[in-house]
């Protein structure tokens, strides 16, 4: 089979850690006999720089006529005084919404090989951890109403939260449907407390849950959540939430993992169509020294090869490629490389003994 990738290397650590993941996909097309084609595009940092604008409509295109989007990593502290619809993380925004990208998925699995590297004790964590978080992506606070007025008090800034019906329920659906492929268990994570956003939210993912009757839902304040997030992690299994919500609980189970070097994450339309990228940043203090840490844009190929293309077999054999290296002691510096039992690698070196791995 063919297939064609839009790739967005983005700025920082993102050209180093995409490099790795072609490596990977070409010796998935060389050990499965597929033919993966990339057309490279701006986003961005270095689109700014090059063409004055985070996301150029040839980007936009080049992604229109691709099967799917690899994105590395996406803004800098070159850019931070840039005005805030002018930054590079514009670009990722853009982007969701051209495409409708509404589903966010945010997979947190702690590898065997890593327990040592996550923050909790072992007895919170013994049997590993396997969470999906289930993350609405174009709606919410990011996409609503902002702007700058007057008070008694001086100049004040507002952005709104704001959710209609049809958003949630289309979400709801998603983390639903997987939960009936996993352990028949949706947390859904809002603050019906306080927000008006969140009582709609609640009362819509409460109707749909009905369509779902082996399903369990259970509803908690995104405070509380957090709690648990690290207190006893081991209950959750689909967690569906906000997108403001989601991203803080995401990261927060990134850590839990070992790293957020190890966090990949799809975002998805209706369709086949998909954008796949790790959910850590550019981190530009490591750029350029292969030091970071590629695993979980190769975990996003996985995701990619699963979700979009529908080639099980090919994102299972990357994923066991990835736990093999795990389990053989190679460890980047994020995980702890060169510490007892463990031998540290650079990014280059841990493409390639992945590669291998396939």
């Amino acid at each position: 089979m063919d297939y064609k990738i839009a790739i967005i290397p983005g700025d920082g650590i993102g050209p180093e850690v995409m490099e790795q993941a072609i490596r990977v996909l070409d010796r998935v097309g060389v050990r499965f006999g597929h033919r993966f084609t990339y057309e490279t595009a701006l986003a961005g940092g270095c689109a700014i720089d090059q063409v004055g604008t985070c996301l150029p409509a040839e980007t936009i295109d080049i992604c229109k006529a691709a099967d799917a989007v690899l994105l590395a990593a996406i803004g800098g502290w070159q850019w931070d005084t840039l005005p805030g619809d002018q930054r590079p993380e514009r670009a990722i925004l853009g982007l969701r919404k051209e495409f409708e990208l509404f589903a966010n998925l945010r997979p947190a699995i702690l590898f065997e090989e890593l327990i040592d590297a996550c923050p909790l004790r072992p007895e919170i964590i013994a049997g590993g951890l396997d969470i999906v978080v289930v993350r609405e992506l174009t709606g919410g606070i990011y996409f609503g109403e902002r702007g700058y007025k007057e008070t008694e008090l001086g100049r004040a800034a507002y952005d709104v939260e704001q959710y209609a019906t049809g958003e949630v329920e289309r979400i709801a659906r998603v983390a639903f449907d997987m939960a009936m492929k996993r352990s028949k268990q949706v947390t859904s994570v809002d603050k019906a407390n306080v927000l008006e956003s969140s009582r709609l939210w609640r009362e819509v993912v409460t109707e749909v849950a009905k369509e779902y009757p082996e399903v369990t839902l259970k509803h908690l304040y995104i405070d509380n959540a957090a709690m648990q997030m690290v207190s006893n992690p081991r209950q959750f299994d689909v967690i569906l939430t906000s997108n403001l919500f989601g991203d803080i609980l995401s990261d927060e189970a990134s850590m839990i993992t070992g790293s957020i070097g190890m966090l990949p994450s799809a975002s998805l339309t209706t369709g086949s169509f998909g954008l796949y990228e790790p959910v850590h940043g550019s981190a530009p203090d490591i750029a350029g020294q292969d030091k970071a840490n590629p695993m979980a844009m190769i975990l996003s190929v996985a995701m990619m090869l699963r979700y979009t293309f529908g080639l099980l077999e090919e994102a299972d054999a990357v994923e066991a490629a990835v736990q093999s290296v795990l389990r053989a002691g190679y460890r980047t510096g994020d995980l702890g490389g060169g510490g007892a039992g463990t031998t540290l690698i650079g990014t280059q070196e841990a493409g390639r003994l992945i590669a291998e791995a396939i």
